[in-house]
């Protein structure tokens, strides 16, 4: 059945989880994500819900409800309750949705944990999750159990291939699955306005472990709000591109939204370098995908084109850090009937902020009807009522996250008599858009000026000759941070250094001169998430030559 009309979004998920009320008798039960994520599959089985673009896998509604089912028992019977922590720590394989969706169905927390971390880094983030059971590839068990013996936590480990003297995904299942069917099966009862549903990494590249403690409540508010642009349902798009790993919002968004919306997930068990992303765009034509600026952009370079037709997407959403407007410009140059949308989202908030329909160029959108929404003084704290006056953005509302997972501290100060402090610098204009300007926190500060890297790296996207930049600064002991700009070219262009350093000079005042210098880069250096890194990068800067 399809509905069509300017609410369809809504109208679905009404139907769809009054269903699920209507069966349970529990009001609540409209937030339970796994009650949802498990009705829906059960609705389609012959659906293909996931493809593996690595390797070619491909798995139907009907094998994934049999496998998590199995899964769910298996984690009952080891002992697993609602609040327990479950770490996922593996490539985008089929697999890796068993233990995911078992976990949404009985109550236990998912952290899905970068699986590049060494054991150092393994133990600061499980000293913060304290999890009970821990899936992996089996390389890297070893590791892991290093990191758990080193803070002296007890935790199962298994692993989804095989390996010697290791407890496998059908190990586990064949030992502690029982024999309930798919009929006799039900989720576990609890309060999804309260029950913590996944723990997501927000300080990877910056600073020690911290884990934003999202609800199911708050992610089943936040996922219709992607869609209310669409008017066709339960399918608003075919085939969905994943292009981050599953620790990262934009990658859980789809193993959320993808059995719900009825539209395939493909992503991929290898590494998604460009030339594998044209592999998966060219063979199975993928009609939307999230992506970073800094991935786009290289997927777009000039001497891909002929390799990739990116005309298949219907919709890209870029996001994760500003996007220039010329970016949008280049894509749309290449396919013109692409939607594309300049998204602001964050893990706090469990999506997106803004409503991207059809905002003016370089905004994120107008408010949502989910949050209440205010912009205040950085040094003040006061709320700027003026338009076109940048401060911090502030939200509250239903679908902001419970806080930070066991980190009172942190949660405190990023709450403000209810209001959720974004950490985030934006302005309004008159018509209630809002631009993004910067991370506060990524603010450079020379003399007493605050730089925005952000300003710079636009202005010097303006020259013809530059394919991407990114701007961080050095450490000086008399001035604070000097402006370093690190430049990817376009193919067949020579820029100089006089150029780049012109160019902000005839722009911008001053105390914004790139007095750290200028670096010519193949590629700017990204996170997992495809997210500029800038502690790798602020490490390039200090070893390379700066002209």
């Amino acid at each position: 059945m399809a509905w069509r009309s300017t609410d369809a979004v809504h109208w679905f998920m009404s139907g769809l989880t009054s269903r699920i009320v209507a069966q349970s008798g529990l009001p609540h039960d409209r937030f339970h994500l796994g009650k949802i994520i498990l009705q829906s599959l059960k609705d389609f089985p012959d659906a293909v819900m996931q493809i593996d673009g690595g390797t070619g896998e491909s798995e139907a509604n009907a094998s994934i409800v049999e496998r998590t089912v199995k899964c769910a028992t298996g984690f009952r019977n080891v002992g697993l309750i609602p609040g327990d922590v479950m770490v996922l720590m593996a490539p985008n394989h089929i697999d890796l949705a068993v233990p995911f969706y078992a976990g949404l169905y009985t109550g236990v927390i998912v952290a899905a944990v970068d699986r590049s971390l060494g054991a150092k880094e393994l133990q600061d983030t499980f000293s913060v999750s304290r999890p009970k059971i821990i899936f992996c590839q089996s390389e890297k068990a070893p590791e892991i159990q290093v990191a758990l013996n080193e803070i002296d936590l007890n935790a199962l480990i298994v692993t989804f291939d095989k390996g010697d003297y290791l407890c496998s995904l059908s190990d586990f299942i064949a030992k502690y699955a029982d024999d309930t069917s798919i009929e006799e099966f039900q989720p576990t009862d609890f309060d999804p306005a309260e029950t913590t549903g996944f723990l997501i990494s927000t300080s990877g590249t910056t600073g020690l472990p911290k884990a934003a403690e999202v609800t199911h409540k708050n992610f089943v508010i936040s996922i219709p709000m992607f869609w209310i642009r669409f008017n066709t349902f339960p399918t608003p798009t075919r085939v969905a591109l994943v292009g981050a790993p599953l620790q990262w919002l934009t990658a859980l968004f789809h193993y959320i939204a993808s059995p719900i919306f009825k539209y395939i997930r493909l992503q991929t068990s290898i590494t998604l370098t460009p030339e594998h992303a044209y592999y998966l765009i060219n063979t199975y034509k993928p009609t939307f995908t999230i992506l970073s600026p800094t991935l786009m952009a290289t997927l777009i370079k000039k001497e891909a084109r002929d390799q990739c037709d990116f005309t298949c997407f219907e919709l890209i959403m870029l996001g994760g850090s500003a996007v220039p407007t010329a970016l949008i410009d280049d894509i749309k140059n290449i396919t013109p009937n692409t939607e594309i949308r300049n998204v602001f989202g964050m893990s706090e908030l469990a999506g997106i902020a803004f409503n991207t329909d059809s905002p003016p160029p370089g905004s994120c959108g107008k408010p949502l009807a989910c949050f209440q929404y205010r912009i205040s003084n950085v040094d003040t704290q006061k709320e700027i009522v003026e338009p076109n006056t940048p401060g911090e953005l502030w939200l509250k509302g239903p679908g902001i996250f419970k806080g930070y997972y066991d980190n009172k501290k942190a949660t405190e100060e990023a709450f403000e008599d209810g209001w959720f402090k974004t950490g985030d610098m934006f302005y309004r204009d008159e018509n209630w858009n809002y631009f993004f300007l910067e991370r506060i926190k990524l603010l450079l500060k020379y003399k007493s000026y605050q730089i925005s890297p952000v300003e710079v790296e636009n202005v010097i996207r303006q020259h013809p000759g530059v394919l991407d930049v990114a701007v961080t600064g050095i450490p000086d002991a008399e001035s604070g941070d000097l402006p370093v700009a690190c430049v990817v070219t376009r193919d067949g262009h020579d820029v100089s250094v006089e150029e780049i350093k012109n160019l902000v000079r005839d722009s911008l005042s001053d105390s914004k001169q790139l007095r750290g210098g200028v670096i010519f880069l193949n590629s700017i250096p990204m996170t997992a998430s495809t997210k500029v890194h800038r502690r790798q990068l602020k490490e390039l800067v200090l070893k390379l030559e700066r002209l």
